[in-house]
């Protein structure tokens, strides 16, 4: 049996990739029957596009694998915290679970007093340490 922790170093793996490309280090996957079906990071910079946050682009590979818009039955799983655009997207795609690795007190949608799908499951603090350290070291590093 996989676990949530397993998963999160794969989504973290994303993120790192990220860092790569000197993008902010999200990473992001999205797992169906314990089976990866998407794998994302931050693109902003690459495409010259706000929107090309990580979890936007696992909404569409993942929908675009199961043939559907909706992610039911489906766990996310990202290093940081969804931002208020992701979350209206992972409500509208009806996301089963999300798990986060570090939250996003500036950003993230839970401190906008923001919900995701009422089915949605929410697990927060899953390699919190290390997604934080790396969303962190990346930004000290710009400044």
């Amino acid at each position: 049996m996989f676990t949530d922790e397993y998963f999160m170093k794969m989504a973290f793996q994303e993120a790192q990739a990220a860092l790569e490309k000197d993008e902010v280090p999200v990473g992001c996957i999205v797992v169906y029957n314990d089976r990866i079906i998407a794998r994302a990071h931050n693109l902003t910079e690459l495409l010259n596009d706000v929107t090309a946050h990580a979890e936007m682009q696992a909404i569409t590979a993942a929908a675009n694998m199961l043939g559907g818009k909706y992610l039911i039955d489906c766990t996310m799983y990202v290093t940081l915290e969804p931002c208020v655009m992701c979350a209206g997207a992972l409500a509208w795609s009806q996301l089963s679970k999300i798990v986060i690795g570090a939250r996003d007190e500036k950003r993230g949608f839970m401190n906008k007093g923001l919900s995701l799908h009422p089915k949605t499951e929410i697990v927060s603090g899953i390699l919190e340490n290390e997604c934080s350290a790396l969303i962190k070291d990346f930004f000290k590093s710009k400044r």
